[in-house]
Parts: structure tokens; C-alpha cells; sequence
């Protein structure tokens, strides 16, 4: 809900825990400090705001501020002093420089996307708490070797940079899972195949929408000349928290066939507006999302409804089909980056999908870190088993068979990353359950 200015400056608000104004503010409201005993959470995007006062730090509850859209050219240090805050949004606006000492103590999810930042502060180092942290779209050429203090790190997104290597360290943090480095010079080159074959736009009926990403927007189509429906996917242009739609499109296609892939058919060419897009199989409506994005709360964790109920065949048959799909990929060199259950389709016979390559990059799989960032997915891979895990009935999985895929997770989220199986040895070691 959009609050307005008014309602703030009458003293309606008093007492609210969360605010959200998009009026065109240019200065900072000092209104906003009169909710300082109750405010938690400030929602200041779509603004014109530059800067911000001193005074921020006396709403003392605060926990989560979204500044996308705004005018700010250097992080405001200011937030180091906002004791509980530990949610930080400035996507979209112009900033260049963070300075040292800028984030609070207990940031864990940090998002920068879109902006004009050329190097990280080596104080990223003292975000020990840090979980998530969304970087594409900007002009970074390195990493601080200082972040590898940043041991809860999980996911991070630092697509569309200007990176020229990735350092060792960075893919032996204990706990990432989820990465997004495509569109740097570190990552590996991406060439759209030539012989895929382009499909004229005008040859479709556009139908309903069925979703829409990050990226794109994905419709029901009417293809003329083959007399059936299909899907297309219509990508925005801009660049995502996820990375580049171009990168999006080219993996999509270089993924190949596979049973658990949506099957690609072609891409589009003449569009109205020169947007480019890729043409898929439609997927029967009696497959549903496997989960939800994570929330505010769970941060890098999905959510799942409470109608989701799986038996201990069910998880196998997930895992085992996650688990081939993503071993296909790696051997092509294609860090999915996103292994998440809200990015897998399943039917009510457990077969599944698994969809969304926006946050995907290329690898060279001859290089030294290839075998690190495998098994940095493998620890995604384990958190979505663990998820579906939670969702088996009880009374439908004994002692003996529980152990095992307990012991599966624990060695797939070893703090030792090296130690980790391969997508290989775990489908090897599936074959035993």
C-alpha cells in the first residue's frame, strides 16, 4: 500500500511499522523520524532523492529500507549507524562509490543492481551476516579479497560487470550456493548457435499472458503455419537482478534436450519492436510451481504452500530428475545459478521441470575452478531436497531411509567444498535409495 505525504504529515501514520512513499520526494521527510518507536520497514522507490539526513538513524526498529529509483550517486554511510537494519535496496539509481564503513553491522541481504559502482569496499568484509547480495548491472572489476570473510554469504549476483577473473577463494565459501557471474570477461564467451532456427513473429497469435520474470514475458501463442499452440517468451531488454536477457536466451538454447528441460523450438525475428524472444513447448496446465520464492523472512529460502505433500517415491523421483538435468548442464558448462523449487514445474505424478535460466552463465569446464563451481550448486541442489524433504509425510518415510538423505544433504553442504560429490556421484549414490 502507498501511503501519502499528507497522511505522514497529519500524524495518521503514527504507530505504523511500515511506510511506502512514491510522490516525487527530492528531500527526505523529517516526518518520518516521528514514527521511530514503531517503523521497521521504509519504502522510499520511485523517488528523487540524492541523500539522507543524520536523523535516519534515530528510527531505532528499522530493519528494511527500499530505495530503488532514486537519484543517489554514493551510498549513504549514513546506514552504518541504523543498529538493526540488515535489509538494504538501492537498485536503479546512479551510485559510483560505496565508502568504507557504509553497510550496518547486521546487513544480510544487500541489493545494489543497476548501478554505476566501479569497486566494492573492503569493509563488505565485516558482513559476516551477509546472505544475499545483488550486484549485476554495474562496473565492478574485482572482488575484495577481504570478502571472503563474508562466510554466511549464499547467493550473490554479480552478472553484467566488468570482472576479469574470478579469484579462488570466491567459489570456496562455505555456504554459496546460488551464483550469477555471466556477462563478465571472466566468464566464459556465449554465442548464440548459428543453425537455431528464428521464427517470423508475424507467423504467431499472441494469446493470453501466462507469467511474467524478471526478464520477460512469457505468452500463449497461436503459431500459424504449424496450426498449433505453443509458448513465447518475450524478453524485457534491460538488464535483471539475474543478469542479461541476451546470456538468458543463448543458455537456454545451449542447454539442449532434455526430458526435464522445457523444450526450446526456436527463437523469433522480426519483432515490432526488435525484442528478442525464444519459442517453447506449452507446458500442460496440470504442472504448478514446486515452491515460491523466498520472502522477506526466509531471504534465500523458498516458501511452500501448505497443500504440498510429497511421498518418499515422489522426493526420489524430484531429486533424481533435478539431479540428471543438472549434470547434463554442467558437463556443457552451464551453472543454472537459480536451482530453486519455485523455478521447477511438477505434476501430480512428481515429473518436473526445471525452467528459468535468467541468473545462468557459461563456465569453461577445462578451467581450474570448474570443479568448485559444480559443487557450489550441489549445495543448491541440497537445500531443494532439504525443502522437499520437509514436505514428505512422516508416517511415509522409515528411520533407515531418512538417515540416507540426511546423509546425502550434509555431504552436499560440506563447509568443504571440495569434498562435495559431483551431480555424477550423486545420482550414483541415488541409485542406492
Amino acid at each position: 500500500m502507498v501511503h501519502s505525504l499528507e497522511a505522514l504529515k497529519s500524524g495518521q501514520l503514527i504507530g505504523s511499522k511500515t511506510l511506502k512513499l512514491a510522490c516525487g520526494l527530492e528531500t527526505f521527510p523529517e516526518e518520518i523520524i516521528s514514527l521511530s518507536e514503531t517503523l521497521e520497514v521504509l519504502d522510499l522507490s520511485d523517488n528523487n532523492l540524492t541523500s539522507l539526513p543524520e536523523s535516519i538513524t534515530q528510527l531505532k526498529h528499522l530493519r528494511i529500507i527500499f530505495f530503488a529509483r532514486n537519484n543517489f550517486t554514493e551510498f549513504p554511510s549514513i546506514l552504518a549507524k541504523c543498529p538493526n537494519l540488515n535489509m538494504i535496496g538501492f537498485k536503479s539509481n546512479q551510485i559510483k562509490t560505496v565508502p568504507e564503513q557504509a553497510f550496518p553491522p547486521l546487513l544480510n541481504w544487500l541489493i545494489l543492481t543497476d548501478n554505476k559502482i566501479e569497486k566494492l569496499p573492503k569493509s563488505i568484509g565485516d558482513c559476516t551476516l551477509l546472505q544475499k547480495c545483488a550486484l549485476a548491472g554495474n562496473l565492478i572489476e574485482e572482488l575484495p579479497v577481504e570478502m571472503k570473510a563474508c562466510v554466511n554469504l549464499e547467493l550473490i549476483r554479480f552478472s553484467a560487470n566488468k570482472l576479469k577473473s574470478i579469484p579462488d577463494w570466491f567459489f570456496e565459501l562455505p555456504k554459496l550456493s546460488w551464483v550469477a557471474f555471466g556477462g563478465n570477461p571472466a566468464a566464459a564467451k556465449i554465442e548464440l548457435q548459428p543453425d537455431f532456427e528464428a521464427f517470423d513473429w508475424n507467423d504467431f497469435s499472441v494469446k493470453e499472458l501466462l507469467g511474467e520474470g524478471a526478464s520477460g514475458f512469457i505468452s500463449k501463442a497461436f503459431w500459424k503455419s504449424k496450426n498449433k499452440d505453443i509458448a513465447v517468451k518475450v524478453f524485457k531488454g534491460d538488464v535483471t537482478s539475474d543478469g542479461l536477457p541476451d546470456d538468458e536466451m543463448a543458455i537456454s538454447i545451449a542447454a539442449g534436450a532434455h526430458e526435464n528441460l522445457i523444450p526450446v523450438l526456436g527463437k523469433i525475428k522480426n519483432h515490432p519492436e526488435d525484442k528478442i524472444g525464444l519459442i517453447m513447448t506449452l507446458i500442460s496446465p496440470d504442472f504448478v510451481n514446486l515452491g515460491n520464492p523466498p520472502s522477506l523472512q526466509t531471504c534465500t529460502r523458498d516458501v511452500f504452500d501448505e497443500t504440498s505433500v510429497f511421498n518418499a517415491d515422489e522426493l526420489l523421483k524430484i531429486a533424481k530428475s533435478i539431479a540428471l538435468v543438472c549434470q547434463q548442464l554442467h558437463k556443457k558448462g552451464i551453472n543454472h545459478g537459480d536451482l530453486y523449487a519455485h523455478n521447477i514445474l511438477v505434476n501430480a505424478s512428481a515429473d518436473c521441470l526445471l525452467g528459468d535460466f535468467g541468473a545462468a552463465s557459461f563456465y569453461d569446464v577445462n578451467s581450474e575452478l570448474a570443479r568448485a563451481i559444480e559443487r557450489v550448486e550441489v549445495r543448491a541442489y541440497a537445500c531443494l531436497v532439504e525443502d522437499v524433504l520437509g514436505l514428505v509425510r512422516e508416517n511415509d518415510m522409515n528411520t533407515e531411509l531418512l538417515e540416507k538423505w540426511q546423509k546425502l544433504i550434509a555431504n552436499c553442504t560440506d563447509v568443504d567444498v571440495k569434498t562435495r560429490p559431483t551431480f555424477s556421484e550423486i545420482l550414483e549414490a541415488l541409485d542406492e535409495f
